[in-house]
This record gives C-alpha cells, sequence and structure tokens, in this order.
C-alpha cells in the first residue's frame, strides 16, 4: 500500500480528473446539452450546506473552500482549485441536499451539471463509474488527512502542511500570492490567528519562509516536510 498519512492534505492530490475522457461522443453531447457556466465574485457562495442538490459542480477556473458550516466556527475540509469537482459527493445524497458550503476566495468559473444526467451517465458508462468512484476514494482518503492532520499534529506541523499543500498542490510553485485569509489560515489549522501569524514569523526567522505582505516563497521545503511529520 503506498498510502502516506502525513501528505500535505488540504486538498486532493491530483492536479486534474480526466473522468469526462471516459464519455463516447453521444455522452459528451448529452453532457453539453445539460450544462451551464456560472461565474463567482471573490466570497461569493458557490453551495450552500443544507440547500437542494441540483447539480454536480465542476471549478473550471479559480480558487474555493469547502467547510462545514458550524455554530461558532467552520471546519476548512479542503481548498478546490482549477479543474476539480466541488460537490461530486451530493451524487448520492439520499436527502439530495449539499452536505457542505463552498466559497470562492478568488473570481471564479463553474460548470454546473444536471445531476439527474449525471447520474445517468454513471449508469450507463461502467468506466466512467469507475472513474468517479476512484475520484470520491480519492476524496476521502484527502478528508481523513486532513484530520489526522489537525487531530495529531502539533501546531508547527499544521502550519507546515498547510503551506506545503498550498506550495506543491494549490499553486505548484515555491513563490505564490496567499489568496486566503488569516480567518481561514487559522481554520485550516485548527489554530487561532495569532497562533497561525506567530508561527509565520517564526518560519521567517528560521529562513524557511520569506513573507512580503501577501507574498510567499518557500526557502526551506525539506525542512517544512520535517517539521509537518514531526511537529
Amino acid at each position: 500500500m503506498n498510502y502516506n498519512i502525513n501528505a500535505p492534505s488540504c486538498i486532493v492530490d491530483t492536479s486534474h480528473f480526466s473522468c469526462l475522457d471516459y464519455l463516447n461522443e453521444e455522452e459528451v453531447a448529452l453532457l453539453n446539452k445539460n450544462k451551464r457556466e456560472v461565474s463567482f465574485k471573490k466570497g461569493e457562495i458557490i453551495v450552500k450546506q443544507g440547500s437542494f442538490a441540483s447539480h454536480v459542480i465542476f471549478l473550471k477556473k479559480g480558487l474555493a473552500k469547502i467547510y462545514i458550516e458550524g455554530n461558532q466556527k467552520d471546519l476548512i475540509l479542503k481548498i478546490v482549485p482549477s479543474n476539480h469537482f466541488v460537490s461530486l459527493s451530493s451524487v448520492y445524497d439520499g436527502n439530495a441536499c449539499f452536505v457542505y458550503s463552498a466559497t470562492a476566495y478568488v473570481e471564479s468559473v463553474a460548470t454546473l451539471i444536471s445531476i439527474d444526467v449525471f447520474k445517468q451517465l454513471i449508469r450507463n458508462n461502467a468506466e466512467f463509474a469507475m472513474q468517479i468512484i476512484n475520484i470520491l476514494n480519492t476524496n476521502t482518503r484527502q478528508i481523513y488527512g486532513r484530520f489526522y492532520c489537525i487531530s495529531q499534529k502539533q501546531s508547527h506541523g499544521r502550519v507546515a502542511d498547510i503551506l506545503l499543500c498550498l506550495s506543491e498542490n494549490v499553486f505548484k510553485s515555491e513563490e505564490f500570492r496567499l489568496n486566503i485569509s488569516r480567518n481561514d489560515l487559522a481554520d485550516l489549522t485548527g489554530l487561532s490567528s495569532e497562533s497561525v501569524i506567530r508561527i509565520f514569523k517564526s518560519f521567517k526567522n528560521e529562513k524557511l519562509i520569506e513573507v512580503d505582505g501577501r507574498n510567499i516563497k518557500v526557502l526551506e521545503p525539506d525542512k517544512l516536510k520535517d517539521i509537518s511529520i514531526y511537529g
């Protein structure tokens, strides 16, 4: 088995999903006939927890967060970059409701696919259905990683985990502009905003990262990986 529970856990570890490549021309035409694109502004809600799930949502462009709304604090499950599904887990929800919310971090474009048509494609195309199962399985493992990070890692390990995830999986660069608020970073790590700021300063003083406003540069990824694993 090749599953690393200590891998950066803020997103699913694949850059994109190719399940649509398994559709034939007729199925692609059916999908295209029953989809539409919607643009979302920064901070706009893409999916509302508890609302009726009439569509499967695919983030074509942008960056979003998926989270469970709590009475006092939200629990961010993952960050969704371009070319990832936002609402796939609602396909088999017996209540036909979204079990979480999603909000755009930046201006984003999403493709909304009729959930009934999507289910029809799954029923009629075994290869496509297998790819959807694989995606759901990968999503589940990512969520396990999130809970492991929050519940088992020390504070420095949690922040290192998020920095590595943003660098390696979201922005795919050691230099990136942080489009995520301090409060969201706190929610991602299960720490207070003050603790996140303090650890950022500590990493900066140790020459592990450079911080210039919202611009971040990872200087020592290997050391951050050690911190992520061992705290």
